[in-house]
């Protein structure tokens, strides 16, 4: 088993070894974004030999060297490294401790000034001092004696604001002024013999200032040159998902590691870059729909793990973390074409099923089975019947909410299953579905669907607008049926069927008025027609205006799953009811099963 390393080298070697090279970071880090505040307190911490905590680092692997067990990432160079001077290749990777060792190096070694950033995020060049005076004076306010000093020769607050100097001379505009003003600059704290020797000359070699500049050197310089770091060492031989465990388990700025990143730095090494490989895939896919617009990287590579386990019949089919990050640069090459189309047949089956836009779309981690699915029946996938059994599948996880959390397994077995189902035969008769059967619906819970936050909401929103035979669902004031033009022209949304001011005026409680049972699918345009009024009021209005007549109207609202009398007649509790069992009604026909009415056992009901 392996088994850490612990060490604790001085602060110098580490710093000179970032330098040289020898040090760096792999590429999944992000970049370096400690502020102006950040690194005084720092400076001040090690200055008064506070504990500035442990580093993490892996033994590095070049391609070459690397055996079959162990792990090659992409590296780069820490910030403020000179990477035409640094031609190393590198021992040692930092995993936990970026911001404070690019901080110090910064200030410390690199003999430029600081890039950093105000408080506020302004991008900055910051020069850092100690005044001496301060320093040997008040131990505790220490981090007052971290001056902070821009390019411009002023210091500055930590705001960012310039302060007002009592002299007119600036105070470091030259060394003389660094050592008359006695402002020891942090940037020779490892060599600091050349600015004594200034230091002295300036004062004539007063022996009272030489006193207090040994004095400086012994209390505050020598700390930095005591500092010692612990170092937790990981083997190379260490996994991947270990690696982003680790990663993920010490960061101390609560910034989660995904899969994709740490693949993005294992593929590198093989001069693929995985990343851009995504971007471009992603704009093809949200250039084609919109619903795609928030698909995420990681979820494209669950998808892919899905296929390459399900063709691999030495591994069970799985995409949890550990499946992912074991996916080879061949793997993800041979499936990544076929994974992007089966996203794209996801789009069109969600456009069938009224799912036009992100923010319509009930669960983004159901995209990831559905996709795979597709893909791994390929044109089957595609026909009427396989098209309605996909739909089942889908309908009972949305509305049974099935993929709210812990779904990795799901996913394999929603693969699995839904595909030998699809592919059934009248002499090879295949088992539903797992989320077909454990799926179910209880009546009770549509008044309870209020907010468009939620999988439920969402999916009862869609299925409004489903065609029904000729039936085809509508908007009040166009007659015009809802398809994707329609829905993204004509601004189509979720509003209210009984409008809210009027149901206020009626002491209607929010809860009852902001169900989806009074909601449906309407333009903007549309509704700003409705306003306030009451349904008998804006339903004459709307019809007077597009003239439209009543019959024709009824009809319209009929596609919506409304009654038309009770509309007409403003009457909201009957319109409820109704409403509520027209749309208990769509539910069962797109589970294919019975929704569970008030008081019913769920363990009894038929057809679960």
């Amino acid at each position: 088993m392996n088994t850490f390393e612990i060490g604790d080298p001085p602060l110098d070697d580490i710093l000179k070894d970032i330098g040289r090279g020898k040090i760096q970071l792999p590429v999944f880090q992000r970049s370096w974004v400690w502020n102006d505040y950040h690194i005084r307190s720092l400076i001040a911490s090690v200055s008064q030999s506070f504990p500035i905590g442990a580093v993490l680092t892996l033994q590095a692997s070049g391609t070459e060297e690397a055996s079959d067990t162990e792990v090659s990432f992409k590296t780069r160079l820490f910030n403020g490294v000179d990477a035409g001077y640094n031609q190393n290749e590198p021992e040692i990777l930092i995993l936990d401790g970026q911001q404070r060792l690019t901080a110090l190096y910064q200030s410390l070694m690199s003999g430029k000034a600081v890039s950093t950033q105000s408080t506020q995020g302004k991008k900055i060049l910051r020069h850092y001092y100690l005044d001496m005076n301060a320093c040997l004076k008040n131990e505790i306010a220490r981090e007052d004696a971290v001056l902070s000093c821009g390019e411009d020769l002023q210091l500055h607050t930590v705001s960012g604001k310039t302060i007002e100097l009592s002299s007119p001379d600036p105070l470091f505009s030259n060394i003389n002024q660094e050592c008359k003003n006695e402002m020891f600059p942090v940037s020779k704290i490892f060599d600091y013999d050349d600015w004594q020797m200034e230091y002295q000359e300036c004062w004539d070699f007063n022996k009272d200032k030489a006193k207090f500049f040994n004095r400086f050197r012994r209390e505050v310089i020598e700390r930095f040159k005591e500092c010692r770091v612990p170092v937790i060492q990981i083997p190379r031989e260490t996994p991947k998902e270990a690696i982003c465990l680790i990663f993920e388990k010490v960061n101390t700025r609560g910034i989660t590691l995904t899969a994709f990143e740490l693949l993005t730095a294992s593929f590198a090494v093989h001069d693929f870059d995985l990343s851009n490989d995504w971007k471009m895939r992603f704009e093809r896919l949200q250039g084609k729909f919109s619903v795609l617009e928030e698909l995420e990287s990681t979820n494209f590579l669950r998808a892919l793990t899905l296929l390459a386990t399900k063709a691999n019949p030495h591994v069970p089919t799985s995409c949890k973390r550990r499946d992912i990050l074991q996916l080879t640069l061949e793997d993800y090459q041979t499936w990544a074409d076929r994974v992007e189309d089966g996203f794209l047949k996801a789009a069109r089956f969600l456009h069938g099923q009224k799912i036009f836009n992100s923010k319509d779309l009930p669960y983004q981690t159901q995209l990831v089975p559905l996709a795979a699915i597709l893909a791994d029946l390929e044109d089957l996938g595609e026909t009427k019947k396989a098209q309605m059994k996909i739909a089942r599948w889908y309908w009972c996880g949305v509305l049974g909410e099935m993929y709210g959390a812990a779904t990795d397994t799901r996913f394999a077995g929603d693969l699995s299953e839904v595909t030998i189902w699809v592919k059934e035969t009248q002499k090879e008769k295949a088992e539903e579905p797992r989320t077909i059967r454990e799926a179910n619906f209880q009546e009770n819970r549509l008044p309870e669907l209020r907010t468009r936050n939620g999988a439920a909401y969402k999916g009862v929103h869609a299925l409004v607008m489903h065609d029904r035979g000729k039936m085809r669902c509508s908007d009040f004031r166009t007659e015009v049926s809802i398809d994707e033009k329609v829905y993204f022209d004509d601004n189509i949304d979720i509003h209210h069927i009984f409008p809210k001011a009027w149901c206020d005026r009626r002491n209607i409680k929010p809860d009852d008025y902001n169900s989806i049972i009074n909601k449906t699918a309407l333009s903007a345009r549309t509704n700003r027609k409705i306003g306030s009024k009451a349904p008998s009021e804006y339903l004459s209005t709307i019809q007077e205006e597009a003239q439209i007549n009543q019959a024709t109207m009824d009809n319209i609202l009929t596609s919506h799953l409304i009654c038309p009398a009770m509309l007409r007649d403003d009457n909201f509790w009957d319109f409820f009811k109704t409403r509520k069992e027209a749309l208990v009604n769509a539910i069962e026909e797109a589970m294919g099963k019975k929704v569970i009415r008030e008081g019913e056992d769920p363990q009894n009901t038929p057809g679960q």
